[in-house]
């Protein structure tokens, strides 16, 4: 199983029908990954916690609308797709025996907009087992990139593991949709790509240091963390590839990457 960092942008995108990612993630099943996974894993963006925690949940997973003024209908939207307690169970394994030992678990926790909104256009049904596991966005890029590759065996458990994040997040200049890109989120993006195309996972894993203006792309980490995760399950020799590009707000970028392991 391939693992994937999707940018998942603005709340909308669970209605917002002019938006170019939506089709793209509406036609997941026919033109990105064919094969049904056994449960998924989602690491999304808007779950932070002091110590790696899993949700458990047995039974439907609640949807968590935590996003504030927007319109109606998106906060009567429910995603209620089965919790996924043994995988939960067996990324809590995983993570201890890699040394993460302080491994919580959440029996009461939901799905955040990160995992539902794309979930609710790739797995329209709401039948495939879904957990989360949190960030901790003190502890560096380094430090999830590794939380990833203690998630390796999950690919040959037909895990689908998924970050949900950002590939460009700066909401406070967010501007115009008809308006050309910023040069800042531009380059940024840019080097994004070629960084993963060309393996350059040092690189990325001290982005704040290589990348053009990763301060304006991200003044803070967490929609990027997400992307160290998927990349470090799929293993240091991934092949990145993007599979879906485009722009909202002329600084929004929605770069979504699969990763394949090494032959």
């Amino acid at each position: 199983m391939d693992t994937f960092f999707l940018s998942h942008g603005s709340p909308t995108l669970s209605i917002d029908e002019s938006l170019p990612a939506r089709p793209f993630l509406k036609s997941w099943r026919s033109n990105v990954l064919q094969a049904a996974p056994r449960a998924i894993l989602v690491v999304s963006a808007h779950w932070e916690t002091a110590s790696p925690t899993v949700n458990v949940i047995d039974g439907p997973n609640d949807t968590i609308h935590d996003f504030y003024g927007f319109p109606k209908s998106m906060y009567q939207l429910k995603y209620s797709a089965p919790g996924a307690p043994k995988l939960a169970k067996r990324v809590r394994e995983l993570l201890q025996n890699a040394g993460f030992c302080h491994v919580k678990e959440d029996k009461t926790r939901g799905l955040d907009h990160g995992a539902w909104v794309p979930l609710m256009l790739m797995y329209p049904e709401a039948d495939i087992p879904v957990c989360q596991l949190s960030l901790q966005t003190e502890k560096g890029a380094t430090n999830h990139y590794n939380m990833g590759k203690a998630l390796t065996p999950l690919r040959d458990e037909g895990v689908l593991i998924i970050g949900s994040g950002s590939a460009t997040h700066n909401l406070s200049i967010a501007l115009l949709d008809d308006g050309p890109i910023e040069k800042w989120a531009l380059d940024f993006d840019t080097w994004l790509k070629e960084s993963l195309i060309n393996r350059r996972h040092d690189d990325l894993n001290n982005y704040e240091e290589k990348a053009p203006d990763a301060r304006m792309a991200h003044p803070s980490p967490e929609h990027l963390y997400p992307l160290h995760v998927a990349l470090g399950a799929a293993g240091e020799k991934a092949k990145a590839e993007l599979i879906h590009h485009s722009w909202t707000e002329q600084t929004l970028s929605y770069a979504s990457y699969r990763f394949t392991a090494a032959e």
